[in-house]
Protein backbone atom coordinates (compact mmCIF):
# COMPACT_ATOMS: atom_id res chain seq x y z
CA UNK A 1 0.00 0.00 0.00
CA UNK A 2 1.18 3.00 -0.85
CA UNK A 3 -1.37 5.10 0.57
CA UNK A 4 -2.19 6.38 4.29
CA UNK A 5 -6.20 4.57 4.94
CA UNK A 6 -7.17 7.54 7.11
CA UNK A 7 -6.37 11.04 4.97
CA UNK A 8 -5.79 9.08 1.17
CA UNK A 9 -2.23 10.75 1.05
CA UNK A 10 0.89 9.38 -0.02
CA UNK A 11 2.25 7.23 3.09
CA UNK A 12 6.11 7.07 3.97
CA UNK A 13 7.31 4.71 1.65
CA UNK A 14 5.59 6.24 -1.33
CA UNK A 15 6.94 9.60 -0.18
CA UNK A 16 9.95 8.07 0.21
CA UNK A 17 10.25 6.94 -3.42
CA UNK A 18 9.37 10.16 -4.58
CA UNK A 19 11.99 11.92 -2.60
CA UNK A 20 14.13 9.22 -4.12
CA UNK A 21 12.96 9.90 -7.95
CA UNK A 22 13.22 13.92 -7.46
CA UNK A 23 16.91 13.75 -6.29
CA UNK A 24 17.77 11.91 -9.04
CA UNK A 25 15.99 13.58 -11.89
CA UNK A 26 17.01 16.88 -10.05
CA UNK A 27 19.52 18.65 -12.96
CA UNK A 28 23.04 19.47 -10.84
CA UNK A 29 23.23 22.84 -9.77
CA UNK A 30 20.14 24.24 -10.84
CA UNK A 31 17.41 24.45 -8.06
CA UNK A 32 16.81 23.18 -4.57
CA UNK A 33 14.42 20.69 -3.20
CA UNK A 34 13.01 21.67 0.22
CA UNK A 35 11.73 18.60 2.10
CA UNK A 36 8.85 20.39 5.20
CA UNK A 37 8.47 17.94 8.00
CA UNK A 38 5.45 18.86 10.40
CA UNK A 39 4.72 17.39 13.27
CA UNK A 40 1.47 18.77 15.53
CA UNK A 41 1.93 20.10 18.76
CA UNK A 42 0.03 18.27 21.63
CA UNK A 43 -2.06 15.98 19.17
CA UNK A 44 -2.19 13.78 21.62
CA UNK A 45 -4.13 15.90 24.19
CA UNK A 46 -7.10 15.48 21.48
CA UNK A 47 -6.90 12.08 21.26
CA UNK A 48 -6.92 12.16 25.15
CA UNK A 49 -9.96 14.81 25.89
CA UNK A 50 -12.09 14.51 23.13
CA UNK A 51 -11.40 10.69 21.48
CA UNK A 52 -10.38 9.14 18.84
CA UNK A 53 -12.67 9.35 16.37
CA UNK A 54 -12.97 13.02 16.95
CA UNK A 55 -9.17 13.18 16.87
CA UNK A 56 -9.30 10.86 13.26
CA UNK A 57 -11.16 13.77 11.82
CA UNK A 58 -8.76 16.73 12.99
CA UNK A 59 -6.15 14.65 11.21
CA UNK A 60 -8.26 14.45 7.83
CA UNK A 61 -8.82 18.18 7.89
CA UNK A 62 -5.40 19.24 8.75
CA UNK A 63 -4.81 16.80 5.37
CA UNK A 64 -7.09 18.51 3.47
CA UNK A 65 -6.06 22.04 4.50
CA UNK A 66 -1.98 21.26 3.66
CA UNK A 67 -3.61 19.89 0.15
CA UNK A 68 -5.14 23.27 -0.35
CA UNK A 69 -1.97 24.74 0.68
CA UNK A 70 1.03 23.69 -2.03
CA UNK A 71 1.55 24.69 -5.54
CA UNK A 72 0.99 21.90 -8.16
CA UNK A 73 3.90 19.72 -8.30
CA UNK A 74 4.42 20.09 -4.42
CA UNK A 75 3.94 16.35 -2.36
CA UNK A 76 1.77 16.18 0.66
CA UNK A 77 2.11 12.80 2.82
CA UNK A 78 1.60 11.66 6.04
CA UNK A 79 4.31 9.80 7.53
CA UNK A 80 2.62 8.23 10.90
CA UNK A 81 0.85 9.55 13.84
CA UNK A 82 0.76 13.27 13.40
CA UNK A 83 3.60 13.76 11.10
CA UNK A 84 2.98 15.10 7.55
CA UNK A 85 6.01 16.80 5.05
CA UNK A 86 5.44 18.45 1.84
CA UNK A 87 8.19 17.89 -0.83
CA UNK A 88 8.26 21.16 -2.30
CA UNK A 89 8.61 21.36 -6.44
CA UNK A 90 12.30 22.63 -7.28
CA UNK A 91 13.10 26.27 -6.75
CA UNK A 92 15.98 28.59 -6.89
CA UNK A 93 15.08 30.47 -4.01
CA UNK A 94 15.01 28.72 -0.33
CA UNK A 95 12.82 31.71 0.21
CA UNK A 96 9.84 29.85 -1.40
CA UNK A 97 10.35 27.14 0.96
CA UNK A 98 10.20 30.00 4.33
CA UNK A 99 6.60 31.27 2.74
CA UNK A 100 5.34 28.20 2.41
CA UNK A 101 6.09 27.42 5.96
CA UNK A 102 4.42 30.29 7.38
CA UNK A 103 0.99 29.70 5.06
CA UNK A 104 1.30 26.29 6.59
CA UNK A 105 1.53 27.06 10.20
CA UNK A 106 -0.85 29.79 9.79
CA UNK A 107 -3.60 27.16 8.23
CA UNK A 108 -3.25 24.47 10.49
CA UNK A 109 -3.11 26.44 13.76
CA UNK A 110 -6.87 27.82 12.74
CA UNK A 111 -9.79 26.38 15.31
CA UNK A 112 -11.46 23.28 13.98
CA UNK A 113 -15.07 22.91 14.00
CA UNK A 114 -15.42 18.81 14.20
CA UNK A 115 -18.57 16.78 14.69
CA UNK A 116 -19.66 19.47 17.81
CA UNK A 117 -16.47 20.00 19.15
CA UNK A 118 -14.02 22.93 18.99
CA UNK A 119 -10.40 21.81 18.72
CA UNK A 120 -7.37 23.96 18.30
CA UNK A 121 -3.44 22.67 17.50
CA UNK A 122 -0.28 24.12 16.56
CA UNK A 123 1.87 23.23 13.97
CA UNK A 124 5.98 23.16 13.98
CA UNK A 125 8.11 22.59 11.06
CA UNK A 126 11.15 21.59 10.14
CA UNK A 127 12.71 22.56 6.70
CA UNK A 128 15.68 21.20 5.26
CA UNK A 129 17.03 21.92 1.25
CA UNK A 130 18.58 19.60 -1.58
CA UNK A 131 21.07 21.83 -3.62
CA UNK A 132 24.52 21.81 -5.24
CA UNK A 133 27.23 20.75 -3.21
CA UNK A 134 29.14 23.85 -1.58
CA UNK A 135 25.68 25.96 -1.66
CA UNK A 136 25.62 27.07 1.37
CA UNK A 137 29.38 27.71 2.14
CA UNK A 138 28.86 30.26 -1.02
CA UNK A 139 26.12 31.87 0.40
CA UNK A 140 27.37 32.06 4.06
CA UNK A 141 23.87 30.71 5.44
CA UNK A 142 25.23 27.51 6.96
CA UNK A 143 22.02 25.58 5.75
CA UNK A 144 23.86 22.28 5.30
CA UNK A 145 21.88 21.17 2.09
CA UNK A 146 21.68 17.42 1.51
CA UNK A 147 22.52 15.44 -0.70
CA UNK A 148 20.54 12.08 -0.05
CA UNK A 149 17.15 11.49 0.88
CA UNK A 150 18.03 10.06 4.50
CA UNK A 151 20.09 13.16 5.10
CA UNK A 152 17.44 14.94 3.98
CA UNK A 153 14.90 14.20 6.08
CA UNK A 154 17.59 13.77 9.04
CA UNK A 155 17.91 17.19 8.80
CA UNK A 156 14.52 18.64 9.00
CA UNK A 157 13.99 16.52 12.05
CA UNK A 158 16.43 18.53 13.36
CA UNK A 159 15.19 21.86 12.28
CA UNK A 160 11.61 20.39 13.81
CA UNK A 161 13.17 19.93 17.23
CA UNK A 162 14.87 23.64 17.12
CA UNK A 163 11.14 25.01 16.07
CA UNK A 164 9.78 22.85 18.38
CA UNK A 165 12.62 24.25 20.95
CA UNK A 166 11.67 28.08 20.35
CA UNK A 167 8.20 28.35 21.16
CA UNK A 168 6.33 26.05 18.78
CA UNK A 169 3.84 27.32 16.27
CA UNK A 170 7.11 28.04 13.94
CA UNK A 171 9.18 27.41 11.53
CA UNK A 172 13.33 26.76 11.06
CA UNK A 173 15.56 25.97 8.53
CA UNK A 174 18.16 23.02 9.40
CA UNK A 175 21.53 24.59 10.20
CA UNK A 176 24.74 22.14 10.78
CA UNK A 177 25.07 23.17 14.46
CA UNK A 178 21.90 21.79 15.18
CA UNK A 179 23.68 18.39 15.15
CA UNK A 180 25.19 18.71 18.02
CA UNK A 181 22.32 20.10 19.26
CA UNK A 182 20.11 17.37 18.74
CA UNK A 183 22.54 14.83 20.24
CA UNK A 184 22.24 16.73 23.44
CA UNK A 185 18.88 17.15 23.50
CA UNK A 186 18.74 13.21 23.05
CA UNK A 187 20.71 12.50 25.56
CA UNK A 188 18.71 15.22 28.03
CA UNK A 189 15.60 12.88 27.19
CA UNK A 190 17.14 9.48 28.18
CA UNK A 191 18.56 10.79 31.37
CA UNK A 192 15.03 12.54 32.41
CA UNK A 193 13.67 9.18 31.70
CA UNK A 194 15.94 7.73 34.72
CA UNK A 195 15.56 10.83 36.53
CA UNK A 196 12.44 9.60 38.83
CA UNK A 197 13.32 5.42 39.28
CA UNK A 198 16.99 6.48 39.78
CA UNK A 199 15.56 9.10 42.50
CA UNK A 200 17.13 12.22 41.23
CA UNK A 201 13.90 14.58 41.44
CA UNK A 202 12.96 16.37 44.62
CA UNK A 203 10.23 18.25 45.71
CA UNK A 204 11.27 22.04 47.15
CA UNK A 205 8.74 24.49 49.24
CA UNK A 206 8.91 28.40 48.14
CA UNK A 207 7.17 30.22 50.76
CA UNK A 208 3.69 32.20 50.49
CA UNK A 209 2.85 35.04 53.19
CA UNK A 210 -0.08 36.55 54.18
CA UNK A 211 -0.26 40.42 54.24
CA UNK A 212 -3.16 40.98 56.24
CA UNK A 213 -2.10 38.98 59.20
CA UNK A 214 1.73 39.61 58.30
CA UNK A 215 2.64 35.25 58.59
CA UNK A 216 2.96 32.67 56.47
CA UNK A 217 0.34 30.89 54.92
CA UNK A 218 2.30 28.01 53.33
CA UNK A 219 4.07 26.96 50.48
CA UNK A 220 4.04 26.50 46.64
CA UNK A 221 5.74 22.63 45.94
CA UNK A 222 8.09 23.02 43.23
CA UNK A 223 9.89 19.97 41.10
CA UNK A 224 13.75 20.10 40.94
CA UNK A 225 16.05 17.52 38.71
CA UNK A 226 19.54 17.02 40.86
CA UNK A 227 21.54 15.46 38.23
CA UNK A 228 24.53 13.37 38.67
CA UNK A 229 26.88 15.11 36.59
CA UNK A 230 24.82 17.81 35.11
CA UNK A 231 23.88 19.22 38.61
CA UNK A 232 20.53 21.16 39.28
CA UNK A 233 19.00 20.93 36.06
CA UNK A 234 16.93 24.29 35.15
CA UNK A 235 13.44 23.54 35.18
CA UNK A 236 12.70 25.60 32.14
CA UNK A 237 14.67 22.93 30.21
CA UNK A 238 13.30 19.81 31.81
CA UNK A 239 9.52 20.61 32.08
CA UNK A 240 8.53 20.79 28.49
CA UNK A 241 10.79 18.19 27.74
CA UNK A 242 8.77 15.82 29.93
CA UNK A 243 5.78 17.05 28.60
CA UNK A 244 7.04 15.91 24.94
CA UNK A 245 7.77 12.32 25.91
CA UNK A 246 5.09 11.65 27.97
CA UNK A 247 6.43 11.66 31.54
CA UNK A 248 4.56 14.51 32.79
CA UNK A 249 1.33 12.92 34.43
CA UNK A 250 3.25 10.35 35.91
CA UNK A 251 5.93 12.60 37.46
CA UNK A 252 2.53 15.25 38.39
CA UNK A 253 1.14 12.57 40.44
CA UNK A 254 4.16 12.23 42.08
CA UNK A 255 4.70 15.35 43.24
CA UNK A 256 1.13 15.92 44.66
CA UNK A 257 2.03 12.39 46.75
CA UNK A 258 5.40 14.03 47.87
CA UNK A 259 3.77 17.87 48.51
CA UNK A 260 0.80 16.29 50.68
CA UNK A 261 2.49 13.93 52.56
CA UNK A 262 4.99 16.32 53.57
CA UNK A 263 2.24 19.10 54.24
CA UNK A 264 0.61 17.06 56.72
CA UNK A 265 3.97 16.83 59.04
CA UNK A 266 3.72 21.15 58.89
CA UNK A 267 1.62 22.76 61.05
CA UNK A 268 -1.95 23.38 60.98
CA UNK A 269 -3.00 25.52 58.96
CA UNK A 270 -0.33 25.80 56.56
CA UNK A 271 -0.89 24.75 53.00
CA UNK A 272 0.61 23.25 50.45
CA UNK A 273 0.09 25.02 46.50
CA UNK A 274 0.78 22.18 43.84
CA UNK A 275 0.72 22.78 39.69
CA UNK A 276 -1.44 20.65 37.60
CA UNK A 277 -0.01 20.23 34.45
CA UNK A 278 -2.67 20.49 31.25
CA UNK A 279 -2.37 17.04 30.52
CA UNK A 280 -2.88 16.31 34.28
CA UNK A 281 -6.00 18.78 34.25
CA UNK A 282 -7.52 17.34 31.31
CA UNK A 283 -7.62 13.40 32.28
CA UNK A 284 -10.91 12.07 32.58
CA UNK A 285 -10.24 11.04 35.92
CA UNK A 286 -8.18 14.05 37.52
CA UNK A 287 -10.91 14.63 40.37
CA UNK A 288 -11.10 11.05 41.55
CA UNK A 289 -7.41 11.22 40.70
CA UNK A 290 -6.24 13.75 43.33
CA UNK A 291 -8.67 12.87 46.03
CA UNK A 292 -7.15 9.14 46.37
CA UNK A 293 -3.76 11.18 46.69
CA UNK A 294 -5.20 13.17 49.43
CA UNK A 295 -6.64 10.55 51.18
CA UNK A 296 -3.23 8.69 51.11
CA UNK A 297 -1.44 11.12 52.17
CA UNK A 298 -4.00 12.04 55.12
CA UNK A 299 -3.91 16.12 54.41
CA UNK A 300 -7.25 17.95 55.25
CA UNK A 301 -8.37 18.83 52.07
CA UNK A 302 -8.64 22.48 52.53
CA UNK A 303 -4.84 22.52 52.87
CA UNK A 304 -4.45 21.97 49.00
CA UNK A 305 -4.53 24.65 46.90
CA UNK A 306 -4.45 23.53 43.05
CA UNK A 307 -2.98 25.96 40.73
CA UNK A 308 -3.97 25.49 37.19
CA UNK A 309 -2.34 27.91 34.70
CA UNK A 310 -3.94 29.51 31.29
CA UNK A 311 -2.60 27.33 29.10
CA UNK A 312 -4.19 24.68 30.59
CA UNK A 313 -7.63 26.12 29.95
CA UNK A 314 -7.01 26.90 26.76
CA UNK A 315 -6.13 23.29 25.77
CA UNK A 316 -9.34 22.06 27.93
CA UNK A 317 -12.58 20.89 26.67
CA UNK A 318 -15.77 22.17 28.21
CA UNK A 319 -15.73 20.28 31.42
CA UNK A 320 -13.08 22.92 33.45
CA UNK A 321 -16.11 24.48 35.48
CA UNK A 322 -17.40 20.98 36.54
CA UNK A 323 -13.94 20.21 37.32
CA UNK A 324 -13.13 23.23 39.76
CA UNK A 325 -16.50 22.56 41.21
CA UNK A 326 -15.98 19.31 41.93
CA UNK A 327 -12.54 20.14 43.85
CA UNK A 328 -14.69 23.12 45.67
CA UNK A 329 -16.97 20.55 47.10
CA UNK A 330 -14.76 18.22 48.37
CA UNK A 331 -13.29 21.81 50.24
CA UNK A 332 -9.77 21.96 48.08
CA UNK A 333 -8.91 24.80 46.42
CA UNK A 334 -8.06 26.01 43.34
CA UNK A 335 -5.83 28.70 41.79
CA UNK A 336 -5.76 30.65 38.03
CA UNK A 337 -1.67 30.68 37.88
CA UNK A 338 0.54 33.31 35.85
CA UNK A 339 -2.57 35.03 35.19
CA UNK A 340 -2.54 38.06 32.74
CA UNK A 341 0.20 35.98 30.68
CA UNK A 342 -2.50 34.74 27.87
CA UNK A 343 -5.68 36.58 26.39
CA UNK A 344 -8.58 34.89 27.84
CA UNK A 345 -8.24 35.89 31.22
CA UNK A 346 -11.42 38.04 32.10
CA UNK A 347 -13.89 35.23 30.55
CA UNK A 348 -12.43 32.59 32.88
CA UNK A 349 -13.09 34.75 36.07
CA UNK A 350 -16.55 34.86 35.08
CA UNK A 351 -17.14 31.07 33.67
CA UNK A 352 -15.36 29.33 36.53
CA UNK A 353 -15.30 29.14 40.09
CA UNK A 354 -11.37 29.67 41.22
CA UNK A 355 -10.67 30.64 44.36
CA UNK A 356 -7.49 32.57 43.70
CA UNK A 357 -5.82 34.46 41.10
CA UNK A 358 -2.10 34.22 40.93
CA UNK A 359 -0.57 37.64 39.52
CA UNK A 360 2.44 36.93 37.12
CA UNK A 361 6.08 38.11 38.44
CA UNK A 362 6.50 40.14 35.03
CA UNK A 363 3.60 42.72 36.31
CA UNK A 364 4.75 42.37 39.85
CA UNK A 365 8.76 43.37 38.89
CA UNK A 366 8.03 46.29 36.29
CA UNK A 367 5.41 47.78 39.17
CA UNK A 368 7.75 50.41 40.44
CA UNK A 369 9.08 51.69 36.74
CA UNK A 370 6.18 51.08 34.60
CA UNK A 371 2.77 52.40 34.98
CA UNK A 372 0.82 49.90 33.04
CA UNK A 373 2.15 47.23 35.54
CA UNK A 374 0.78 49.10 38.40
CA UNK A 375 -2.43 49.51 37.00
CA UNK A 376 -2.75 46.18 36.08
CA UNK A 377 -1.39 44.72 39.84
CA UNK A 378 -4.39 47.30 41.40
CA UNK A 379 -6.96 46.57 38.75
CA UNK A 380 -6.68 42.77 38.79
CA UNK A 381 -6.38 42.42 42.90
CA UNK A 382 -9.74 44.99 42.96
CA UNK A 383 -11.18 43.40 40.68
CA UNK A 384 -10.53 39.71 42.49
CA UNK A 385 -11.60 41.15 45.73
CA UNK A 386 -15.12 42.42 44.10
CA UNK A 387 -15.69 39.08 42.94
CA UNK A 388 -14.44 37.03 46.50
CA UNK A 389 -11.38 36.00 45.26
CA UNK A 390 -7.94 36.00 46.92
CA UNK A 391 -4.89 37.32 45.22
CA UNK A 392 -0.94 36.14 45.28
CA UNK A 393 1.37 38.56 44.03
CA UNK A 394 4.78 36.72 42.44
CA UNK A 395 8.21 37.26 42.23
CA UNK A 396 8.01 39.88 44.70
CA UNK A 397 11.91 40.31 45.97
CA UNK A 398 12.09 43.46 47.30
CA UNK A 399 10.53 45.91 50.27
CA UNK A 400 9.23 48.50 47.90
CA UNK A 401 7.61 45.85 45.46
CA UNK A 402 6.16 44.07 48.89
CA UNK A 403 4.61 47.44 49.40
CA UNK A 404 3.24 47.94 46.13
CA UNK A 405 1.44 44.81 46.27
CA UNK A 406 0.06 45.58 49.72
CA UNK A 407 -1.07 48.76 48.38
CA UNK A 408 -2.91 47.25 45.62
CA UNK A 409 -4.62 44.95 47.90
CA UNK A 410 -3.06 41.74 47.48
CA UNK A 411 -3.84 39.16 50.02
CA UNK A 412 -0.60 37.11 49.72
CA UNK A 413 2.66 37.22 48.46
CA UNK A 414 5.52 35.42 47.30
CA UNK A 415 8.98 35.78 46.40
CA UNK A 416 12.72 35.87 46.67
CA UNK A 417 12.07 38.28 49.28
CA UNK A 418 10.39 36.18 51.40
CA UNK A 419 13.01 33.05 51.03
CA UNK A 420 14.07 30.84 48.29
CA UNK A 421 12.85 27.72 47.65
CA UNK A 422 14.27 25.20 50.33
CA UNK A 423 14.04 21.22 50.64
CA UNK A 424 11.66 18.89 52.72
CA UNK A 425 14.47 18.49 54.90
CA UNK A 426 15.61 22.46 55.59
CA UNK A 427 12.02 22.79 55.76
CA UNK A 428 11.68 20.23 58.82
CA UNK A 429 14.23 22.06 60.41
CA UNK A 430 13.04 25.21 60.40
CA UNK A 431 9.78 23.71 62.12
CA UNK A 432 11.64 21.77 64.68
CA UNK A 433 14.51 24.50 65.49
CA UNK A 434 12.42 27.94 65.81
CA UNK A 435 15.85 29.62 66.55
CA UNK A 436 16.80 28.04 62.40
CA UNK A 437 13.93 29.81 61.41
CA UNK A 438 14.06 31.46 57.93
CA UNK A 439 13.79 35.49 57.84
CA UNK A 440 10.31 35.38 56.52
CA UNK A 441 8.81 33.87 59.42
CA UNK A 442 9.76 36.60 61.33
CA UNK A 443 8.38 39.20 59.18
CA UNK A 444 6.24 41.61 61.60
Amino acid sequence: AHHDVLTGLPNRLLFRERMDEALASRRAGEQNLALLFLDLDHFKNVNDTLGHPVGDALLREVARRLRACVREGDLVARLGGDEFAVLQAPSRQPEHAATLAQRLVEVVCAPYELSGYRAQVGVSIGISLAGMQGRDQEEGTGHGYAGTADQLLKNADMALYRAKADGRRTWRFFERSMEAELQERLALEADLREALPLNQLEVWYQPIFGLAANRLTGFEALLRWRHPTRGMVSPGIFIEIMEEIGLIEAVGRWVLEQATREANTWPAPLKVAVNLSPLQFRAPDVASSVLEVLKASGLAPQRLELEITESALLQADGGVADILAAFRNTGIRTSLDDFGTRYSSLSYLRSFPFDKIKIDQSFVREMATRHDCLAIVNSVAHLANQLGMATTAEGVETAAQLAAVREAGCTEAQGYYFGQPETAKELRRWFEEPSRAAPFLKIA
